[in-house]
């Protein structure tokens, strides 16, 4: 079964001063409304619960832009939190997640605090979420999200953007991203082991000295011994003869 986006809840988002749940039902879902009505602050909630870090390309100047700033009507929000649900999802859940069916992705941004990730309540990195999506396919900018503009840039796209597109229609931009984390971390530890090695080399060079101040430690220790051993003989008792 592939995993299908199934609900978008928005709260604090943009001008979504309240909660709004967006049912998102098999086939076409369309939102209509009149100019200025926050259509495209729908799509842009879902560009940010899957990983969007541009504010700009939000049509922000940064993060907490995206947050509700009030009206003369109406008091700021403090929080912007969108939740989008999928189903179907056991298969490329991610760990802990694994064989969970449903999950709830949810990213929440408070001003002056920046944003984090959750998925299913527990706190995730937003590096995981992203990977989430690309295994779907999907993306905060994947070719499947088609906006004003978007269509003619793919049809002017260089080879290298259409072989994105491509990588992506088969399904293996996720492991692009898993490959690049993989090679992060390969390179981090090649690192603390080159650090490593100097240390060992550091030490080995004081082995000679320490093994020389240990020597002379127990020839200390044996002299000390020795002389404490005399003074508490009693006086005289090595010249007395035996009967």
């Amino acid at each position: 079964m592939t995993a299908r986006f199934v609900r978008l809840r928005i709260a604090g988002f943009k001008s979504f001063a309240d909660p709004v749940s967006v049912e998102i039902l098999p086939g076409l879902t369309g939102i209509v409304g009149p100019n200025g009505c926050g259509k495209s602050n729908v799509v842009e909630a879902l560009r940010w619960v899957m990983g969007e870090t541009n504010a700009r390309a939000l049509r922000g100047g940064e993060m907490d832009d995206l947050i509700f700033a009030g009206t003369t009507a109406r008091a700021a929000r403090n929080m912007a939190e969108v939740t989008l649900t999928l189903e179907g999802a056991a298969e490329i859940a991610p760990a802990p997640f694994t064989g969970q069916d449903e999950l709830q992705v949810c990213r929440r941004a408070e001003r002056g605090a920046g944003s984090g990730y959750r998925i299913n309540g527990r706190t995730t990195r937003g590096r995981d979420v992203q990977t989430l999506f690309a295994d779907l396919a999907s993306g905060a900018r994947s070719s499947a999200m088609v906006s004003q503009g978007r269509v003619s840039a793919l049809v002017n796209a260089r080879p290298e953007e259409r072989r994105t597109i491509l990588e992506e229609a088969a399904g293996i931009t996720g492991l692009h991203g898993r490959r690049h984390e993989a090679e992060l971390k390969l390179r981090a530890t090649e690192a603390n082991l080159a650090r490593a090695e100097d240390l060992r080399l550091q030490l080995e060079s004081r082995l000679g000295d320490l093994q020389e101040q240990s020597e002379q430690a127990s020839r200390y220790r044996e002299l000390s011994q020795g002389l404490r051993e005399i003074r508490n003989r009693p006086s005289g008792a090595a010249a007395c003869p035996r009967p």
